[in-house]
């Protein structure tokens, strides 16, 4: 995987749409935020021979992806869920936002924090060209409110990766009220090019996943606040009663609690349902810093913190 650091640029210029080669459309992805989801949907893309641009302002969080996405790679392809053969996409890492140019697809992967997502996606859409496609990697924003932020709400849509990307191989895609047919058909594309099942859902709060399960999530932690059964036996209710691969608290430690808190907070404050609201065992992990897998412990202990 060849990286070069911040000392490698994209020519600024238009962006233009994925030309037409003889497999197929030729994709130049720019992921803006190198956390956990930015970091997995690099992993995703460069697996399959993409080039990929990556944006954060932290160099030492960049510093941490390059081992981290190698790591990643070499993983999904010892488990066979990349493929081995074939060219690696180039990645490149950087703290400048105006290297996105000459990107045809641009996804931000930033907090959860919806000023936040706007606030890059605006400054995203005013360095690409018109017809670029824009993708919020979101769990629970709306893509119309993200819309307002835009250029051309008409090039933007949602895509709901879930954690891992390269491990799991169905995301939703989000078709917004004002997301135009072009939009909608350039994610579909890029979502086969990455050998992801996209299923195309309407828009609103939490969407399908999210709408669901972080209420699942809430209600399983306050279960276990109100003593009726332990982390361990909510979640193996769930896998030997109802066939879950994995229980609602193991799954929410690998999404990270406190993404999870402010996924329950969009859901609340969009919907006016208490049931979203966040429990009190939720928020005092949080403020504790025990976020799950990528700390060493949240509703369960995992020896250390994880990429």
């Amino acid at each position: 995987m060849s990286d070069t650091g911040n000392e490698k640029r994209h020519t600024p210029g238009a962006a233009q749409s994925p030309e037409a080669g003889p497999e197929g459309p030729v994709h130049r992805l720019a992921v803006i935020g190198a956390g956990v989801m930015g970091k997995g949907i690099t992993t995703l893309a460069v697996g399959h021979g993409l080039p990929v641009v990556l944006v954060d302002l932290d160099e030492n969080v960049l510093g941490k992806a390059r081992t981290d996405i190698a790591n990643q790679l070499r993983l999904a392809r010892m488990m066979g869920k990349l493929p081995r053969e074939g060219a690696t996409g180039d990645l490149v890492v950087t703290t400048r936002l105006e290297d996105i140019a000459g990107a045809t697809t641009v996804i931000e992967a930033v907090t959860e924090l919806a000023p936040l997502k706007a606030k890059v996606l605006a400054e995203a859409s005013a360095l690409v060209a018109p017809g670029t496609l824009l993708v919020s990697n979101t769990s629970a924003v709306p893509i119309d409110e993200q819309a307002d932020a835009v250029r051309r709400p008409e090039d933007l849509v949602g895509i709901h990766f879930m954690n891992p990307p390269y491990m799991i191989q169905t995301a939703e895609l989000i078709r917004g009220p004002r997301s135009g047919e072009h939009a909608v058909a350039a994610a579909g594309a890029l979502l086969r090019t990455l050998g992801q099942n996209g299923i195309v859902v309407g828009d609103g709060p939490g969407f399908v996943i999210n709408r669901i399960l972080q209420r699942m999530i809430n209600e399983a932690a306050r279960i276990v606040a109100d003593g009726i059964a332990s982390p361990a036996s909510v979640d193996a209710a769930f896998q030997g009663c109802l066939g879950h691969t994995t229980g609602p608290l193991a799954t929410a430690d690998l999404i990270g609690l406190d993404n999870v808190v402010d996924s329950l907070r969009v859901l609340h404050e969009r919907t006016g349902d208490a049931g979203y609201e966040p429990c009190a065992l939720l928020l005092d992990k949080v403020a504790a810093g025990d976020f799950g897998r990528k700390t060493g412990r949240g509703f369960f202990e995992y020896g250390g913190s994880a990429s």
